[in-house]
């Protein structure tokens, strides 16, 4: 028979390390086996009602982690709010100083920077984590400190500007980016290249700079090295390192997500590019940004958008708005104004006052030739799909 649940308040929704909450006497070796808690990784145990999800998984890597590591790349793009860059099934992306070597942790991805340096703390979007959070990355063993506290609305998140390499030159900000059908240095689409460090990040001149938005449910601002929070790379920094780290068909969708939440800008990722243009990854960052688009509102329209760029069709426009006779405005999800070419993907971006097939009709009845892609056919055909589109763009007079 399995040992009936035993939660003590003082761990109802967080995560600890097993061995310490023994020592305290707070539970046994036999009750940490019950129904009441979740094992994450070698001595990492939750309250089994949290949510399942990256940050579960990014608050549970923090606990093995020396305190020099920062959660980055599609890690941090979760906890700033993009929930499709991770699940909790996925690895835990970090950067920890050159020098600093980790042993192999099931469910870690460690990547290398220059040398730690004093962190610079803001605030960010809270994530919901169904509890409060745990405790502080690199917290003492033996001790539980502030990881008993109650629980909270969500799970904020620190953010620590990543190390600035003096050594990078600094070149002037592109007039526009690079998009270009096929990655740099001829490597296949799907390679992913390995960069020696975190970007080097500045504020482009004259921009605004880029804040992020809180979320409803309040941030976590309070004493963030200890309120077991993950410490993050900011956004930009989060969306350079996506660009080098991921393939460019997830990247491109990340990064498309953290524009359209306001999260980081075209001028920001520019600035960052040009900054380590000279870096192992740097032309890579440069291409997946200029795939970008702010306007796809799912990752399954980045993915088609930036799928039907690298087949050789010229570049859609992402939500561009049509005005149809009656007045109303109606936004296409991915179109070709100059050939009144568009493409309707699922029907799950219905406009309010229309269903789907009611705003293709309208479209349709406008002059546009309007092609519907369900998510199936995007998996599975996409070579049909090509085709269709291709020949309704030949039919309205482009010309490879």
């Amino acid at each position: 028979m399995p040992p009936p649940p035993h939660r003590p308040g003082v761990l109802a929704w967080q995560v600890f390390r097993g061995s310490d909450a023994i020592r305290q006497g707070l539970v046994t070796e036999h009750q940490l086996r019950s129904s009441a808690w979740l094992r994450l990784r070698h001595d990492v145990y939750a309250d089994a009602r949290l949510d399942r999800d990256h940050a579960l998984a990014c608050r549970a890597a923090a606990l093995r982690l020396p305190p020099e590591a920062v959660v980055a790349g599609p890690s941090a793009a979760y906890l700033h709010g993009v929930e499709h860059a991770a699940s909790f099934a996925d690895d835990v992306h970090v950067l920890v100083p050159r020098a600093m070597r980790l042993g192999p942790q099931r469910g870690l991805r460690v990547h290398s920077t220059g040398p730690a340096t004093s962190p610079t703390y803001a605030s960010a979007r809270s994530r919901k984590a169904g509890g409060g959070p745990g405790p502080a990355v690199g917290q003492p063993a033996g001790s539980l400190g502030t990881a008993f506290g109650r629980p909270s609305d969500g799970l904020g998140v620190a953010v620590r500007q990543p190390a600035v390499h003096r050594d990078v030159p600094v070149r002037p900000a592109a007039g526009s980016l690079s998009t270009a059908a096929r990655p740099p240095d001829g490597r296949p689409s799907t390679a992913i290249r390995q960069p020696e460090g975190g970007p080097a990040v500045r504020q482009p001149s004259g921009s605004r700079r880029t804040a992020v938005r809180p979320s409803p449910g309040g941030l976590r601002v309070a004493d963030l090295r200890t309120a077991g929070v993950p410490v993050a790379t900011d956004p930009t920094s989060a969306a350079w390192e996506t660009a080098v780290w991921l393939e460019p068909l997830r990247a491109v969708g990340i990064v498309d997500s953290l524009l359209r939440q306001g999260s980081t800008s075209r001028e920001a990722l520019a600035d960052v590019a040009d900054r380590n243009a000279d870096r192992p990854g740097g032309r890579r960052a440069r291409w997946v940004f200029g795939l970008a688009d702010p306007g796809a509102r799912s990752p399954a329209e980045s993915e088609l958008r930036v799928r039907l760029v690298l087949a050789g069709l010229p570049r859609p426009a992402a939500r561009h708005p049509v005005r149809v006779a009656s007045g109303l405005v109606l936004h296409v999800d991915l179109a070709w104004p100059a050939y009144r070419v568009a493409v309707a993907q699922d029907g799950q971006h219905a406009e309010a006052g229309g269903g789907h097939l009611d705003r293709i009709a309208t479209l349709v009845g406008a002059g546009w030739l309007v092609l519907p892609v369900t998510g199936r056919r995007l998996r599975q055909d996409f070579p049909g799909v090509l085709r269709e589109v291709r020949a309704a763009l030949g039919a309205r007079g482009w010309r490879p």
